[in-house]
């Protein structure tokens, strides 16, 4: 039973800023629909998340994986890099979490 573990939760969004140092922030877009009227609503969260290596740059489209505390507000660590900000495809490059 200690083997398994739930998995991780993932999110895929956008890379909004990398200023700081080894994190970024990731805009997740989700759509919902409005209780009472249907009308279908953009939502935008961000979350910080840890770039080891500061791979990301901003408009690029990642994954991102639930961790450990890593600081007060970074609870979520890169896993792969989907497609650039230019629009081109990224080579398989996934990051050891």
């Amino acid at each position: 039973m200690p083997d398994q573990r739930k998995p991780r939760r993932t999110k895929v969004g956008r890379v909004a800023s990398n200023k700081m140092n080894k994190t970024i922030v990731v805009a997740v877009e989700m759509v919902t629909r409005h209780r009472l009227y249907g009308r279908t609503l953009r939502r935008t969260r961000n979350f910080k998340a840890h770039d080891a290596d500061n791979r990301c740059e901003v408009g690029d489209t990642v994954i991102i994986a639930e961790s450990h505390p890593i600081s007060k507000d970074k609870h979520w660590v890169v896993q792969q890099i989907l497609r650039r900000g230019t629009g081109e495809p990224v080579e398989i490059a996934e990051v050891e979490a």
